[in-house]
């Protein structure tokens, strides 16, 4: 009789417990944020690009996964989330061109990886920046004056 109790008591313990930890780690409501803004934070060490004014980030709804070929062999895999920043009210425009603007960004990441952009100490500043200046421009000729920018989210490279 035991043996059959165990599973539902581990079942409720596990009920309990998500439904304390959901009640603890709940989110501040919106206007409880707004009272009490984020403190400014103090690390200078990194540049982080602000946001224009009048903008909104959109996130691209996939990663990207850039094979790096050598010698006619997959020797590592860069793996990339990227967002737009783009004018306000323009968001669904990004969704809309999304397939377009997937195709041309994922043609700049090839290039960027066939010139070695992803070799070496690839995260160095210069280097994103080359990066980050490349992604710009094809997503310009899709989306037009609608962007703003082209953010690099996620960057990871994994030898095989």
């Amino acid at each position: 009789m035991l043996a059959k109790m165990l599973p539902l008591f581990l079942l409720l313990i596990g009920l309990a417990a998500g439904g304390g930890a959901g009640v603890v780690l709940k989110p501040e409501p919106e206007s409880a944020q707004a009272e009490h803004p984020p403190e400014p934070t103090t690390d200078h060490a990194t540049p982080r690009p602000e946001a224009h004014k009048g903008s909104e980030i959109v996130k691209l709804n996939n990663q990207f996964v850039i094979p790096l070929v050598a010698k006619d062999r997959i020797n590592a895999l860069v793996v990339l989330s990227l967002s737009i920043e783009t004018t306000a009210g323009r968001t669904a425009e990004v969704y809309d061109r999304e397939p377009k603007l997937r195709d041309v960004l994922l043609q700049a990441l090839f290039d960027h990886a066939n010139r070695g952009g992803f070799q070496g100490e690839f995260t160095k500043a210069r280097n994103m920046d080359v990066l980050r200046a490349a992604l710009g421009d094809v997503a310009q000729e899709v989306l037009g004056d609608a962007i703003l920018g082209v953010l690099i989210t996620e960057i990871a490279r994994q030898d095989v």
